[in-house]
């Protein structure tokens, strides 16, 4: 048996148990380690085994993970992310379809301290659902746009799956963290664009919400003021060269803990609380890493990345047509896997042929991270529906599923223009680093 035949088994063995169900890090700890006994021996499998897990544990970059994860928790266990979303609100929820654009907002503001989708898409859900009810708001609307919402998480920064990226691909954080904000933002207003025109065509879908009076406006953006601040010194930080990513999300964290304590928003058992659920997120992360790190060396070994980039390679698509086909296979497995399992999986075999044919990787990282997203509101996996259904569950999963169409589409928009326009996903990080 060749050691191309192994790694396609293996390949082959990891879909299976995570068909399975088999929790996607032991399931590639099973698989790295079984395959590279086969092609090495099991000998170099735990010598593998045992340096890759230290070296990753004991690298400084991921201290970002828990620090960022944290920041979130407590923003969300104290109602600061509320404000984000009551700000919105008061400015532009009297328009036809304000309070679905003002939870984007919301969603987007909550995704600069959280950089999780499903922190995303389970906070908002809790705190704009109800809103949207009260005002009649159609069901497919008010569940699609949180659902989609939720997933600018992990593309405006702080994002975990660039992090991740980062990590697998040994890019610089800092970059991949302001390569995520204009295409972020861009497609903000892309979702409060496609809420408009639906509002447009479908009245009823969106009624405009009660009028505020300018006091109450300047009210609601006050409340919101000590949390957009720890945003703007975080990510401002960053791009100032003030400080680093891994110095931002200790300053970041210490912040919105002071303003917790402070506000006495904040109680011990609460604190305690979003530290547990940061620890049980951080590990979860980490497994998953340090099973990359066992499966990239066996993958290495069969070949496999050089068999993939040959068959790519005589395709004879160009680099715009490799770049478009390896996202429409993100795409078809977003359907099926869970996103941090894709990026192990994937990375492995896509950044070498990427990087032969001369693809900026930040770039590239932008364009995988919004794939990454569309797989959360695809179905049938589509975390991000299903933690929408737990918040509302009388709509029908469904109709959620429609509901996310429009927002689905605008995430295709998205990646087009990003491929016609990379320096959309490339000017900030390169007026600040060169």
């Amino acid at each position: 048996m060749t050691a191309s035949t192994v790694g396609f088994v293996g390949i082959l063995a990891l879909f299976v148990l995570l068909l399975l169900r088999i929790p996607v890090a032991f399931a590639m700890f099973l698989v790295g380690f079984i395959g590279y006994s086969v092609l090495d021996s099991p000998n170099a499998a735990f010598s593998q085994l045992a340096s890759q897990t230290f070296t990753l544990a004991s690298s400084p970059e991921l201290v970002v993970v828990p620090l960022f994860i944290l920041m979130g928790n407590v923003a969300s266990i104290t109602g600061m992310s509320r404000r984000l979303y009551d700000a919105a609100y008061a400015v532009i929820g009297q328009f036809r379809g304000g309070l679905a654009s003002a939870t984007v907002i919301g969603c987007g503001g909550f995704a600069a301290l959280s950089g999780s989708s499903v922190a995303s898409a389970l906070t908002m859900g809790k705190v704009a659902l109800a809103e949207m009810d009260r005002f009649d708001y159609d069901h497919r609307l008010s569940t699609g746009v949180v659902a989609a919402g939720g997933t600018l998480g992990i593309l405006i920064p702080p994002s975990t799956g660039f992090v991740i990226y980062a990590i697998l691909t040994q890019q610089s954080i800092g970059r991949l963290f302001l390569a995520g904000v204009l295409p972020g933002l861009l497609m903000l207003m892309l979702f409060v664009g496609a809420v408009i025109v639906i509002c447009t065509l479908r009245p009823g879908f969106g009624p405009a919400g009660p009028a505020t009076t300018l006091r109450q406006k300047l009210g609601a953006i006050t409340g919101a003021l000590p949390i957009i601040g720890v945003i703007l010194v975080t990510i401002g930080g960053i791009y100032g060269g003030i400080f680093s990513p891994v110095e931002a999300s200790a300053v970041g964290a210490g912040l919105i803990v002071l303003i917790g304590a402070l506000t006495r928003a904040l109680s011990l058992r609460q604190f305690w609380a979003a530290t547990k659920d940061s620890i049980t997120t951080t590990a979860t992360v980490m497994l998953i890493l340090m099973a990359a790190y066992l499966l990239n060396p066996f993958l290495a070994l069969s070949h496999i990345p050089d068999a993939v980039g040959n068959i790519l390679i005589g395709l004879n698509l160009g680099v715009t047509g490799t770049l478009i086909l390896i996202l429409a296979i993100y795409l078809v497995l977003g359907c099926f896997l869970e996103g941090f399992a894709m990026l192990v999986l994937t990375l492995p075999i896509f950044f070498p042929i990427i990087t032969n044919l001369g693809v900026d990787p930040i770039w590239f990282g932008v364009l995988v991270v919004i794939a990454l997203e569309m797989g959360l509101i695809s179905p049938p996996v589509g975390i991000n529906v299903f933690i929408v259904k737990s918040v509302a569950p009388k709509v029908p999963l469904a109709d959620i599923f429609v509901g996310v169409i429009p927002f689905w589409l605008m995430m295709i928009l998205t990646v087009g223009i990003l491929i016609a326009f990379p320096q959309i996903s490339l000017f900030l990080p390169n007026s600040m680093f060169n």
